[in-house]
C-alpha cells in the first residue's frame, strides 16, 4: 500500500477519533455500544484497519453526528479508489478501463508517461494494442471484450492532436525489443514510433539499455501535477499526495535527462527495426 493511501486512512481515523471524543465517548464505551471487540476502535482510529460503511455509520449514530455520514463515507470511498485490484477494475473487461483513462487524458493539459518495457497505450498501433489487451484478458481471466477495448484505446489517441495538450513520453529501449504479437506487429509499431517523433506538442524520449539505474520505478503516468497513476502487477494505484507527486516528477526529470530524443531516438528505433526485418548488417 502506498503512503498516500495509508496517510488518508490515518487522517480518516483521526477525524473519527475527534468525533468520538467530542461526544464524550471512550473507545471502550463505543466498542460496547457497537458490539465490537474493544481493540477495533483503536485500530480504526490509528489507520491500522480500514473501517467499513457500517463502521462509519456506527460512529455517527453513537456520537450523534449523523449529519456527517455522507461526507465521511465519501472520504472512505475515495481511499478505496486509491488502491484498486485489477480483478475489480477489469471485472467487466478492458473497455471500461480504457474509458476511464480517456476521461483522465481529456481533463489533463500536460501528460508525462514512463513505460520501461513496452510501448505505452497512446502510442500503440491497433495490432500491438490487440496483442497486449488479448494477453491481459487471458492472464486475468476477465470477460472478452477485445474488439471494444482496442477500439476505445485507438479513440484515446485522438487526444494527441489537440492543441491545448502537451505530452512527454519516456520509454525504455527494452520496449523496442520486447516482442508483442510477432515481428510484423513489432515492425508496424516501430514505424509508428518513428512518426510520433515528428508530432507537434509531443516529446518522445528513449532511455538507452546501458543507462545507469538512477531511478527504479514501475510504469506511471502523471496528469498535470495533481494525479499519478501507477500500474502494479495486481493493482492500480492513484497518487494524490503533493509530496509524493513531486517525487514522481523528480524521477521523471532524472529519466528524461537520461533519454535520447530526435535523431538519436530515430537511430535506436531504426536499429531495432532492422533487426525485426532481418536486415541488420546488410
Amino acid at each position: 500500500m502506498t503512503s498516500s493511501v495509508q496517510e488518508a486512512r490515518e487522517a480518516l481515523g483521526k477525524r473519527l477519533r475527534q468525533i468520538r471524543r467530542s461526544a464524550g465517548l471512550t473507545g471502550v464505551e463505543l466498542a460496547r455500544r457497537a458490539g465490537w471487540h474493544e481493540s477495533k476502535v483503536s485500530k480504526i482510529e490509528y489507520g491500522r484497519i480500514k473501517p467499513s460503511d457500517v463502521d462509519i455509520r456506527a460512529y455517527c449514530a453513537h456520537a450523534d453526528t449523523n449529519d456527517q455520514i455522507a461526507d465521511l463515507l465519501a472520504t472512505l470511498h475515495n481511499i478505496d479508489s486509491a488502491y484498486l485490484e485489477w480483478k475489480q477494475v477489469l471485472g467487466t473487461g478492458v473497455k471500461r478501463r480504457q474509458q476511464q483513462t480517456l476521461k483522465l487524458e481529456a481533463e489533463a493539459t500536460v501528460i508525462r508517461n514512463y513505460q520501461p518495457y513496452i510501448v505505452t497505450g497512446l502510442l500503440q498501433t491497433a495490432e500491438y494494442a490487440r496483442a497486449i489487451l488479448a494477453n491481459v484478458i487471458e492472464f486475468y481471466g476477465i470477460p472478452d471484450d477485445l474488439d471494444e477495448g482496442v477500439s476505445k484505446r485507438m479513440e484515446r489517441q485522438q487526444v494527441l492532436y489537440r492543441r491545448n495538450k502537451r505530452f512527454h513520453f519516456l520509454i525504455g529501449e527494452q520496449s523496442l525489443y520486447t516482442t508483442v504479437g510477432d515481428n510484423g506487429v513489432m515492425a508496424g509499431q516501430l514505424d509508428r514510433l518513428m512518426s510520433v517523433i515528428g508530432l507537434p506538442r509531443v516529446t518522445l524520449g528513449i532511455i538507452p539499455l546501458a543507462a545507469e539505474a538512477k531511478v527504479l520505478m514501475n510504469n506511471f503516468v502523471m496528469f498535470d501535477n495533481r494525479l499519478v497513476k501507477e500500474e502494479g502487477s495486481t493493482a492500480g494505484l492513484s497518487i494524490t499526495q503533493p509530496r509524493e507527486i513531486a517525487l514522481y516528477g523528480r524521477a521523471f526529470d532524472i529519466l528524461a535527462r537520461q533519454s535520447v530524443t530526435g535523431s538519436s531516438a530515430r537511430a535506436l528505433i531504426g536499429t531495432a527495426l532492422d533487426r525485426r526485418r532481418g536486415t541488420e548488417g546488410r
